[in-house]
């Protein structure tokens, strides 16, 4: 699947858009009873219970430390041990953090960054691939660091995810 995802900010976590304060986050597994109110009549545009039933996926929520039953993103990764690399299938921020009115900046950079610490975790060195539709390709490009590796396939490289996980997750 081609992912649309808008890399809005490259934040420290992810940022109040009117006020620029920066809240603490926290990137864990989602369940079904997290994807309570993740549809598609909800504002969201991928079906992420289909995606949550897929066996080889991983589907994880950024939610910030202090609200942690407000979903403000989802990610689905999948491990590919075959090329030493995680497969970031689908990417979302939550409604309220789309377009011009969006209350918070940076969940997209950081739910990319979390894919980049889950490659080092399994050993990867941060390699995340992923399919870009052809229209963001440049934007990838130039917010992510990523390679473009031919096609609509793009890629996030060890120095550019050591960046990403730095400015997000300095703690580890």
């Amino acid at each position: 699947m081609e992912l649309e995802f808008e890399i809005d900010k490259i934040t420290e976590s992810i940022e109040d858009a009117e006020t620029g304060e920066r809240f603490d986050t926290l990137v864990l597994p989602a369940d079904k009873a997290d994807l309570r109110g993740v549809t598609k009549k909800d504002g969201w545009y991928f079906n992420w219970k289909l995606e949550l039933a897929e066996t080889d996926s991983q589907v994880y929520k950024l939610v910030i430390e202090d609200e942690p039953d407000i979903i403000q993103g989802l990610v689905s990764l999948k491990r590919n041990d075959r090329d030493e690399l995680v497969l970031m299938s689908l990417i979302e921020s939550a409604p309220h953090n789309v377009g011009r009115c969006k209350m918070y900046k940076g969940v997209c950079g950081n739910l990319v960054a979390y894919a980049c610490k889950k490659s080092k975790e399994y050993g990867f060195s941060g390699y995340v691939s992923f399919t870009a539709k052809t229209i963001l390709i440049e934007h990838y490009i130039k917010m992510l660091k990523a390679k473009h590796y031919g096609g609509q396939r793009m890629g996030i490289e060890p120095a550019d995810a050591d960046l990403l996980i730095n400015n997000y997750f300095p703690q580890t």
